[in-house]
């Protein structure tokens, strides 16, 4: 299953919100996007938010990414 990602790095608070319209989801991570570190964050998160395993297909210098979920 795919599924559209708005990134938030560099934020106050870590936090997942979905967006009704369109399925996809906003993402909060207090991460700097340097080095990969946000997308690694990003990662961790989303396998913790669906219990699944989480991998970036698009979007990997974007704040806006594709995620497919396992």
């Amino acid at each position: 299953m795919k599924v559209k990602i708005k990134l938030h790095p560099n934020s106050s608070q870590e936090k997942i919100k979905e967006v009704e319209k369109d399925k996809s989801y906003e993402v909060w991570i207090k991460e700097k996007p340097i080095d990969g570190k946000a997308n690694k964050e990003l990662i961790k998160i989303l396998k913790k938010h669906f219990k699944k395993d989480v991998k970036i297909t698009s979007g990997f210098t974007s704040r806006d990414k594709i995620i497919e979920l396992s």
